[in-house]
């Protein structure tokens, strides 16, 4: 295996976006080969348990009481509610049932329905995943203590461009969550989104300081924006040509993300709906070994099951051992 380093510099995480693309995807495939299973990806289903009604400004979110995109804000979904969804997600495949509150951070009363969704859907058979902003280390405790196998809660960007993006709180704060998970004892998922407008140099400081962690994320998703209008940078990206991160520097990321963060899944999140099958094959080859199944994430669409599974039929792609075959929706239906 890859010996795990987290004392990269900038200078060697740079020098890894500027080889060559055919270098640089022999260095992330052969990287990807030493810790994973070549050819395997895991299947996750992301849900909603909480939409809406956010009061932090994060610019590319749609979640947002600053956005003026048409989300409705909704209560905490009821607990047999989401283990139906939970159930749904098992039968067509998936492995890690992730769910999502748009919440600053939860408050204490909230905190006794989301240790039951976590008891509910580990006892399925799960892994389970929950984002649900800020944590107290109180909070984090009462996850673990509920079984909780992932928390979420992504840096975005790189820290110089942080505040560009969101005011409502700081990266420093980001990281503090990072350290609350940890140390409650819960495996961490963190990564961001690219095409934001940002440039190269912060997508190497996005990547740097992800893999400087002092332990690196066990997930990690890499999102291309998918610009909704009423959002700040969905009305500031939307009608703007350029604006979309280039296929391959995507793939430069995922890539390099790969080569810094060896043995992490390296999750490919929003915006696959919009790539090209030849786009996607280049980032599994890239070393990304993770998905989202299904019609839709949060708010945004997803390709669907069925173009997850002729993809991965073309491919020669299988789910990760362990897992379930993919169905299709006819199949799940019958």
């Amino acid at each position: 295996m890859t010996d795990i380093r987290t004392d990269w510099t900038r200078e060697e995480v740079a020098t890894l976006f500027d080889l060559p693309f055919h270098e640089l995807m022999w260095q992330a495939q052969t990287v990807h080969r030493e810790n994973h299973p070549a050819g395997e990806v895991q299947l996750c289903t992301l849900l909603s348990i909480k939409t809406g009604g956010c009061p932090e400004d994060c610019g590319y979110c749609s979640q947002s009481v600053h956005a003026d995109s048409g989300v409705e804000a909704t209560k905490l979904m009821d607990v047999r509610q989401v283990l139906q969804s939970a159930a749904q997600a098992k039968d067509a495949g998936s492995q890690r049932f992730c769910m999502g509150a748009a919440w600053r951070n939860p408050k204490d009363r909230d905190m006794p329905a989301i240790v039951e969704i976590v008891k509910g859907v580990r006892q399925m058979g799960l892994e389970t995943c929950m984002t649900l902003g800020m944590l107290t280390p109180k909070q984090a405790d009462m996850l673990n203590e509920a079984g909780l196998d992932y928390y979420n809660h992504n840096i975005d960007t790189s820290p110089e461009r942080y505040e560009e993006v969101i005011s409502t709180r700081t990266f420093e704060e980001r990281i503090e969550t990072l350290d609350n998970v940890r140390n409650a004892g819960i495996n961490v998922c963190s990564g961001g989104i690219v095409g934001m407008g940002e440039t190269r140099e912060d997508r190497v400081g996005f990547i740097h300081a992800l893999a400087t962690l002092e332990r690196h994320p066990e997930s990690v998703p890499v999102n291309a924006l998918v610009p909704v209008k009423g959002t700040v940078l969905g009305d500031i990206l939307h009608d703007v040509p350029d604006a979309k991160i280039d296929d391959l520097e995507f793939v430069r990321t995922v890539a390099v993300a790969r080569i810094t963060m060896p043995r992490s899944m390296v999750r490919l999140s929003a915006g696959r709906e919009s790539m090209s099958e030849a786009v996607q094959a280049l980032c599994f080859m890239a070393g990304a070994n993770s998905i989202f199944t299904g019609d839709k994430l949060l708010t945004t669409g997803n390709r669907g099951d069925d173009a997850d599974a002729a993809l991965f039929e073309k491919l020669g792609l299988v789910p990760l051992e362990g897992e379930e075959p993919m169905q299709t929706e006819m199949e799940a239906a019958e």
